[in-house]
């Protein structure tokens, strides 16, 4: 990594000078936010890219700049992806196998935050069945396909502070719902599962990451009244007062999609790899109380992924 960029470098800014002719990138979530903003910067700078997302006609719609921003050589597609419905998974899955051409990247960028309690279609909580179970049956039955060499980057959060996993109830069938502590579970999740996928292929050379975008305003954030707004971001700045940080300020989308881009194609795999990033640089662990940088030491523990890789096998009734 010659150059470095921080909380405020761009998608564009990551990228400047960089030749993606010939990759191949897939990025779930294509129909909003970081997801499209991912795409374009990735098609712009000469990239194939496959984006997955639940409402195709809505990614249409969303993606008209990407395709505009297509080069020569680069393409773009859709695939329809419902990550809360393991059918959906697992047909989008046989149809990439079936397609066969591989992929230098996988981008596990789709998710919701924060929603009421509800159920997947396979009756798991919402948000650990849409932002962890959905991208392991999804990444794991096409792992042949990421060349070696290549990279993961799943789409954590500094949400992951609320929670660590719960191995034992992660649905909430025996205890009362949290949406915050539900999305901290599931983000915490998204970690343990690079690190765990990691360990099982950089043999081969493909490395896993995991990265928190920063604070953005997208539609992640559509079940959030303002008053929850107000109350998060104070809390935030209170954990930051604590730490001697600055204030919390809200990333534009090209800032919040630059980690994403950073780990998948800039940073040096050896450096991420099993790792957590946050604003285009791995993360130090922080034990702090409070949602502010760093990443705790329970998100990254390979005992940990181990055990939630056996857990998410056996709900979703798949070996990998």
């Amino acid at each position: 990594m010659t150059e470095l960029f921080g909380a405020t470098s761009t998608t564009d800014d990551v990228l400047a000078g960089v030749d993606l002719a010939g990759k191949r990138v897939l990025v779930t979530g294509a129909s909003a936010g970081l997801g499209v903003e991912t795409c374009r910067t990735l098609v712009a700078h000469g990239a194939s890219v496959v984006g997955a997302a639940r409402d195709l006609a809505k990614a249409e719609r969303a993606t008209s700049g990407v395709r505009a921003a297509v080069i020569d050589g680069a393409t773009f597609d859709l695939v329809e992806l419902d990550l809360a419905a393991l059918s959906s998974v697992r047909a989008s899955a046989d149809a990439l196998l079936a397609d066969g051409r591989p992929f230098d990247v996988v981008i596990a960028n789709a998710g919701v935050m924060a929603p009421p309690f509800g159920r997947t279609a396979d009756g798991f909580e919402t948000q650990f069945g849409t932002n962890h179970l959905g991208h392991f049956v999804l990444v794991n039955r096409i792992a042949g396909l990421i060349r070696d060499g290549g990279r993961l980057v799943n789409l954590s959060s500094a949400g992951h502070r609320f929670a660590d996993v719960d191995l034992n109830d992660p649905n909430f069938e025996r205890s009362d719902y949290d949406p915050w502590v539900a999305y901290g579970r599931s983000k915490t999740a998204n970690i343990l599962f690079a690190v765990e996928f990691d360990r099982r292929h950089k043999a081969r050379g493909v490395r896993a990451t995991a990265v928190h975008p920063g604070g953005i305003r997208t539609e992640l954030s559509r079940h959030m009244t303002q008053a929850d707004e107000d109350a998060l971001i104070g809390s935030i700045n209170a954990a930051h007062a604590a730490a001697d940080l600055p204030p919390f300020e809200f990333k534009t989308i090209p800032q919040g999609a630059a980690t994403s881009v950073w780990a998948a194609i800039v940073a040096d795999a050896d450096a991420v790899g099993g790792r957590y990033c946050e604003d285009c640089h791995v993360a130090d662990l922080q034990e702090g109380e409070g949602i502010r940088g760093g990443v705790r030491r329970y998100a990254l523990d390979q005992e940990r992924a181990k055990a939630l890789w056996a857990k998410s096998e056996a709900l979703v009734g798949e070996h990998f």
